[in-house]
């Protein structure tokens, strides 16, 4: 079985985030981490590997300055070779753009049998991603998996919803997003961290998968002003003097509530 894992590379949210002032969009000129939230889909994609007993897990990541550091912690996991699109170009791309050049560079690993997204990245959160990959390559698409399984070719989901979760099945190939949770991720052992610094990483441009346009092109959309999100305001306090449970009708009734 072969299985293909998106991966996003993010500034460390343990740190201070920086806008760049020329284009007012998230600095990622330093060192990227592996995003938490792919943590689960690197180690589902593993564990699936591990139970049908063969096969391998590849990567596919887009990230400026050739940056690897997070994906050699998804290397270290066990994965075996990753591509990484790295391109100047890509610089204000959105959601559907960035779906377009992660589905291309997927081919460059050859036929998967399953592809695995996070169903969001911690800095983005559109949560559109893997169900635009999943058009744009003609498979369909399972999301919100908390529970993933393959018998006898069949993809079975049990995809959570706010009532509890949905049994899925869909045939392979297929994209699926997970929910953090889904499996508890491995740490990289010392073995897989040395390892991991000879395991293959093909570096590629957008000129290179073919698509195009992309970046602030491609997305027909400019950012115009970044601003401080106001400070929550000071609630009001209500002083029980028999008739308390009035002013909190009123309140609620000028909220539209009741």
């Amino acid at each position: 079985m072969n299985v293909i894992v998106c991966v996003k590379q993010i500034p460390d949210p343990a740190m201070p985030g920086e806008l760049d002032p020329s284009t007012k969009t998230l600095k990622r000129s330093g060192k990227l981490i592996l995003d938490e939230s792919d943590g689960y889909g690197v180690e589902m994609a593993l564990q699936l590997v591990d139970a049908a007993g063969g096969g391998e897990v590849g990567l596919v990541s887009m990230a400026p300055n050739g940056e690897v550091s997070g994906l050699r912690t998804a290397l270290a996991m066990g994965a075996s070779k990753g591509v990484l699109v790295s391109d100047p170009e890509l610089q204000g791309t959105d959601a559907l753009t960035t779906a377009k050049v992660l589905a291309a560079a997927t081919k460059r690993l050859g036929d998967a049998d399953l592809i695995i997204a996070a169903t969001e990245s911690s800095d983005g959160y559109t949560g559109t991603v893997p169900e635009q990959m999943a058009e744009v390559l003609g498979l369909p698409s399972v999301t919100f998996a908390k529970s993933v399984t393959i018998e006898d070719g069949v993809l079975k989901v049990n995809r959570q919803t706010e009532a509890g979760y949905d049994e899925v099945t869909c045939t392979l190939p297929a994209v699926v997003s997970v929910t953090a949770g889904v499996v508890e991720p491995r740490y990289p052992s010392f073995k897989g961290i040395m390892a991991a610094k000879s395991k293959p990483v093909e570096e590629v441009t957008v000129s290179d998968l073919g698509v195009s346009p992309v970046g602030w092109a491609g997305a027909n959309q400019e950012i115009v002003e970044v601003s401080d999100a106001p400070e929550r305001q000071a609630g009001e306090i209500v002083t029980d003097e028999g008739e308390s449970h009035l002013k909190i009708v009123a309140f609620l009734e000028n909220l539209k509530v009741l």
